[in-house]
Formats: structure tokens, sequence, C-alpha cells
């Protein structure tokens, strides 16, 4: 993308769950206005497979996606950071050029107990949770 299109960093703790709904979503709502990563403080090391799959019942693939440490973008202009979890709020640096940064926590699906089917039930909610917030911010990116 070009150096022009403002980078939004979306930091969670293990970078396996939220912040990879979150960018997917962000992602597919504001297209090409911004660039947008994920990463975690302690990043888990993959993508939980019900976060993926829960994206693909609304048509989002973050197959793709993998598990970064925030310290990968500590020299990038990052533009605006939004924290999706209560330790990454904490743990978070200044990025160089940051101009904004929002923190709207999320519960951790990854913690979901009981069957699959429960389990997928929790992914959705803080999924449906996180579109609603992040396609309502897309629209005041434009």
């Amino acid at each position: 993308m070009p150096t022009s299109t403002p980078l939004i960093l979306i930091l969670c703790t293990g970078n396996s769950c939220r912040s990879h709904m979150a960018e997917g979503i962000l992602r597919a709502a504001a297209g090409e206005t911004v660039a947008v990563a994920s990463a975690g403080s302690a990043p888990a090391g993959y993508v939980h497979p019900l976060a993926i799959e829960v994206l693909k019942e609304i048509d989002i693939d973050i197959s793709g996606h993998t598990s970064k440490h925030l310290d990968e973008f500590l020299a990038q202009d990052v533009h605006t950071v939004i924290t999706v979890c209560g330790n990454a709020d904490q743990a978070c640096p200044v990025f160089p050029g940051q101009a904004v940064k929002y923190h709207w926590p999320f519960d951790d699906p990854a913690h979901a107990t009981g069957t699959e089917a429960e389990q997928l039930a929790v992914f959705r909610r803080v999924r449906d949770e996180i579109r609603a917030k992040f396609e309502a911010y897309a629209d005041t990116l434009r």
C-alpha cells in the first residue's frame, strides 16, 4: 500500500482471536482507505481456528493471517492504535507517528468452554460485537 495510506494497528495480548477478527472486519469495511494490521504483546503463534470459521460465515477470509508481535511495527508509521483487550492497552507502547489511540475491549472467545457448539456461540457473539464497533468506525473513515 502507498505510504500515504494511514496504518491502523489493532492490538491484543495473544493476537489469535479478537485482533484478527477486528482486522478482517475493518479491512473489509474500510476497503483501500486505510491499511490494517494486527499484533499482540505476547503472541500465541497461531490464529484460532474458530475465529477463522466464524469470519468465513460472514464472507471474510482470515486464514492467511499470522500471529505477530507488536515490536514488528515499532519502526513503522502507525497512525492509529486500537487495543481490543485490557492487557494490550496496558502494554501498548507509543508508535512513531501515532496520532490516535482507542481502547475497545471485548471478551476473549479463546477462553470459551463447553462443547464446540457452545464455543462457536461465544466466538459468534464476540465477532458480532466487534463487527458492530468496527463497521461503525469504518463509516467515520470515509
